[in-house]
């Protein structure tokens, strides 16, 4: 392949990649709804014993958390399911 070959080819491949991420769409994570079930949209996210207190678990993408309520300085309460499996604290906004 020539210098100049090479050069187009590498040319096309960064536009294509410029096209992919202006159309590719981010992920969407939300509230929680108090009263509902919700799905972990974060990799992980910490159980807490308190609003930015100590961690006793770990929740990870997919798992879930019964939103219960109150919430209070960003943190929600509830029951996080899996092998937590307990009531805690966690980050707001980082539901499906």
């Amino acid at each position: 392949m020539s210098g100049g070959a090479v050069r187009r080819l590498g040319a096309a491949l960064a536009a294509g990649c410029a096209v992919l991420a202006l159309t590719a769409t981010p992920g969407h994570a939300a509230n929680g709804t108090i009263g509902q079930r919700e799905t972990v949209c974060a990799q992980d996210l910490f159980v807490r014993t308190d609003p930015n207190g100590a961690w006793m678990g770990t929740l990870y993408r997919g798992q879930t958390f019964l939103v219960e309520g109150p919430r209070s300085g960003g943190y929600v309460y509830g029951f996080a399911y899996g092998h937590v499996n307990r009531r805690g604290w966690v980050q707001d906004g980082w539901f499906c």
